[in-house]
């Protein structure tokens, strides 16, 4: 698919699939908007708390991580946020969780290392899908979670409506279908078509959805415990020496099961939790 064709976007097969989990379930596609996080969050703080389903062709003001900016071109990047209540007894490590399960949906088995191989789809703590394999790493693409308190709709589950720890969580998803320049970027960026050639943006989009909305109905009831093995498996940073924009090294030994990321530096294992923490590797291993 090139970014001109036009994107034929299976809507009715992902409501089919999640409208029995998540009764008044709409999907939206739009062909362009300043950020779908950014709609979601409007519209929960005006009380459209349904869960929702926003996809769109082109992002003008797409956000990722402590503000970055995360731009695209139509048909050259999946962009998309789902918005529904939630209301987990402990809500660490979700965006983890969100990458567990972005991750196998897009690359079930990870495949061996080697020259021959596909691109491994990886994790990068906090919210970050790496690709890593003969041609080093790159940023697959990103994961931002937002939360807005809201009052329950009748809608919602009971356990929800019933939750003093009831809000709206908006998962937004950016991810490269098309290769791109990495001129200005400190990282070059990795795609879908590193992972299966021919592998585009409504294809990756029904094969993520469906589970995502299932995962998230399941940390509501056991929260980021579970998944801990299965972010393990795809850990870029295990055992590698990291940064911490506080200007600590160390050497990083997977999350803990709350989701903080293991750091043992000069001072002892730290457990990093604070969003406003960047992590690097300091160093590309090799392969």
């Amino acid at each position: 698919m090139s970014a001109a064709s036009p994107i034929r976007w299976p809507a009715e097969a992902i409501w089919e699939a999640v409208s029995p989990l998540l009764p008044g379930f709409t999907v939206e596609v739009l062909p362009t908007i300043d950020s779908t996080n950014t709609e979601l969050m409007r519209r929960a703080r005006n009380g459209q708390c349904e869960p929702t389903l926003l996809v769109a062709e082109q992002q003008t003001a797409g956000r990722g991580r402590l503000g970055r900016v995360w731009q695209s071109d139509v048909g050259a990047s999946l962009m998309m946020s789902l918005g529904l209540p939630l209301a987990p007894q402990d809500w660490s490590g979700l965006s983890l969780a969100v990458g567990v399960s972005v991750a196998e949906s897009l690359q079930p088995v990870l495949p061996a290392l080697g020259a021959d191989q596909p691109a491994r789809v990886g994790l990068k703590w906090p919210n970050d899908l790496w690709l890593g394999g003969a041609a080093g790493d790159r940023k697959l693409g990103g994961i931002l979670v937002e939360t807005a308190s809201f009052v329950a709709p009748q809608a919602a589950s009971a356990a929800t409506a019933s939750a003093s720890t009831a809000r709206y969580v908006v998962v937004g998803i950016g991810i490269n279908v098309l290769p791109r320049s990495a001129e200005g970027m400190s990282m070059p960026p990795g795609s879908l078509q590193d992972v299966e050639p021919g592998l585009d943006a409504p294809t990756a989009l029904l094969r993520i959805v469906p589970p995502l909305v299932a995962m998230l109905q399941s940390f509501e009831g056991y929260g980021f415990g579970p998944m801990q093995p299965r972010f393990a498996a795809r850990d870029v940073l295990q055992g590698r020496a990291v940064t911490l924009s506080d200007g600590h090294t160390g050497t990083a030994h997977g999350v803990g099961d709350d989701g903080a990321l293991l750091v043992h530096t000069a001072g002892g294992m730290q457990a990093i939790t604070s969003s406003e923490i960047s992590v690097r590797p300091t160093a590309v291993p090799p392969v």
